[in-house]
Order: C-alpha cells, then structure tokens, then sequence
C-alpha cells in the first residue's frame, strides 16, 4: 500500500510558473502578429529568398496572432492542474519554440526570449507537474 504524499509546493510553484510563462508567451506571440497583421513593414528584416521558411509577412502575422491566443489560453489550462492541460502546454511550448526558431531572422531578439521561455516552461511541466494533481 502506498503511503499519501504530500503536496510539494516547489511544483505547485513550478507549474504556476509555466502557467504564467504561457500566459505572458501567447501575449507576446499575439503582439508580435498584430503589429505585424496592422502594419506588414513593422518586422521587415533583410532575408534572402531562399530562405526554407519564406512566408508572407502577413501570413507570419496570422500564424503568431491565432498562435497566441491559443498559448495564451493554454496557460490558464494550467491552473486547473490536469494532466491534458500539462501535455497541452508542452506541446504549444514545443511548438512555440519551432516558430520562434523560424522567426528568428525577422525578429532575432524576441524570438530568442521566446525560446528561452519555451524551454523553461517544458522544464517546469514534466520535471514538476506530475506533483500537483486535482
């Protein structure tokens, strides 16, 4: 028989932190699309044309606007503590990390915050969000 274990509140605070992290990620993803939806110039960086990851701007736009919102909700998932949410947050975190990666020409510093943050989050979802369940 299994002894009840505790709660720890290191991973309470782990998870909350990526919760937040998600949060505050979607938010900067959805202001980097709409800057770029509103005006298509805002991130227009030198980049050859054979670049793998060539869109539009106005299509990187719209990919890190509907992004965004998606991550930003997912952080709030995270507060509920279930597993689906925890395994949604890794993979829009992982996700997040890829566009960040092809976005990297565009705009090099906010997509290196972004994957740094991407990376902290993962961390944070499977080394501690197996302690706090609902």
């Amino acid at each position: 028989m299994e002894a009840q274990k505790e709660p720890s509140y290191w991973a309470a605070g782990w998870s909350a932190f990526a919760g937040i992290m998600l949060i505050m990620l979607g938010l900067f993803h959805a202001i980097s699309g709409l800057a770029e939806v509103v005006d298509p110039d805002a991130y227009l960086v030198g980049v050859s044309n054979d670049y793998v990851f060539k869109l539009s701007s106005d299509a990187w736009g719209w990919i890190h606007l509907i992004g965004g919102i998606i991550v930003f909700f997912a952080g709030f998932a995270i507060f509920r503590g279930a597993v689906w949410a925890r395994t949604v947050g890794v993979i829009i975190a992982l996700v997040s990390g890829f566009a960040a990666f092809a976005w990297l020409p565009f705009a090099p510093v906010s997509a290196i915050v972004i994957i740094a943050i991407d990376i902290a989050v993962i961390w944070a979802l499977t080394a501690h969000g197996r302690d706090v369940t609902v």
